[in-house]
């Protein structure tokens, strides 16, 4: 079955309840940036999450370098503010019919759709002038439609709310400074956003959910959110009741000649785990697809941090070098995100 897509519209989708709604106060909408320069172990993450019951929003942009970054202070650069107000979409007249749209935060972010739904450029300077950055990304694959991110997110949701969520690889490039030092940019990094999921900031009792996209050309793309294989011997096992033939990703898809394909199989077995942030930092993905083709993949971090979330989750970012079984290496975000149990636990062991 092929995988659906959104149309561009849905970029600037930020509404907010009207007067005889009712939505639960959890509900979000988020967008999701990021690039990087391998070469510099550099890795940028651009977040937006809008709280439409409250009128609020929370985001910002975090820049770290390397693998020991224990604490979102201690990154290249931070500037994250919890509580903004909500935002808003200012349009310009567009190309056929579809406007061109903006998003500005009140720390200097700015994401303006030059075409919603194909390109978008962003631009941030920070409040000393040390650091900033303007990039223009460009889509190489449609907006896919993505299942849920978040463990509990699919039973929290109303489906009444039209739940949404896209992913999109692009071409970004551009220029980079970190704290007075310029960097060029030229990735392929994925963009992802929702609308109107619930996510209610409490525990949840799951494995650690990891995010894996990678892309090695127009011909080969590949993407899941899911848990490792309990047959590998995760750190969490005994932890949670996890059956050993559990399915383990929410959803997941490759993209290959031009045609995007749903997995079928995914089984994650890491190596290595960073000794301080848990974060797997070595590990082998083997994927089956809806045709019956199997994918392997070998991936290990080079540059990893703690980056901000709410105070009941832990969230690392990383950027990831992936090699594919014919030798091509590409690089990408690789995300992980964990509750109490697993945290505490792995703290005791390591």
């Amino acid at each position: 079955m092929p995988l659906l897509t959104h149309p561009p519209e849905t970029d600037l989708l930020l509404p907010r309840p009207s007067a005889t709604e009712t939505w639960d106060p959890h509900t979000i909408h988020t967008h999701y940036f990021g690039f990087s320069v391998p070469e510099a172990e550099i890795g940028v993450f651009v977040y937006l999450r809008s709280q439409p019951v409250f009128g609020l929003s929370t985001g910002g942009v975090c820049i770290f370098r390397g693998l020991h970054n224990l604490l979102p202070l201690g990154i290249e650069h931070l500037d994250w503010i919890v509580t903004m107000p909500y935002p808003e979409i200012v349009e310009t007249p567009g190309v056929g019919g579809v406007p061109r749209a903006s998003i500005t935060t009140v720390n200097g972010l700015r994401i303006e759709f030059l075409e919603p739904g194909r390109v978008v450029r962003l631009t941030y300077a920070s409040g000393d002038g040390a650091s900033s950055f303007d990039v223009t990304q460009t889509a190489v694959t449609p907006l896919l439609v993505r299942g849920h991110v978040m463990p509990g997110e699919d039973l929290d949701t109303d489906p009444a709310q039209r739940p949404g969520g896209s992913e999109q690889f692009l071409h970004c490039v551009g220029e980079l400074v970190v704290n007075g030092e310029r960097h060029a940019v030229d990735c392929h990094p994925i963009r992802d956003r929702s609308w109107r999921q619930v996510r209610s900031e409490r525990e949840v009792v799951h494995p650690p959910v990891a995010w894996s996209p990678m892309r090695f050309g127009d011909d080969l793309m590949f993407n899941q959110v899911g848990f490792e294989a309990p047959d590998t011997s995760p750190a969490w096992k005994g932890l949670f009741d996890v059956a050993d033939d559990a399915r383990t990703f929410h959803f997941g898809w490759v993209w290959t000649d031009g045609e995007a394909r749903n997995l079928t199989r995914v089984r994650r077995d890491v190596a290595r785990y960073h000794p301080d942030l848990f974060a797997a930092l070595e590990q082998d993905i083997e994927a089956e697809d809806e045709t019956g083709a199997v994918w392997r993949f070998h991936g290990r971090a080079v540059a990893m941090a703690h980056l901000p979330s709410w105070p009941n989750n832990f969230f690392v970012d990383s950027v990831y070098r992936w090699e594919d079984e014919a030798g091509r290496v590409c690089h990408c975000t690789y995300q992980e995100a964990w509750y109490r149990r697993f945290h505490r636990a792995m703290r005791q062991s390591m």
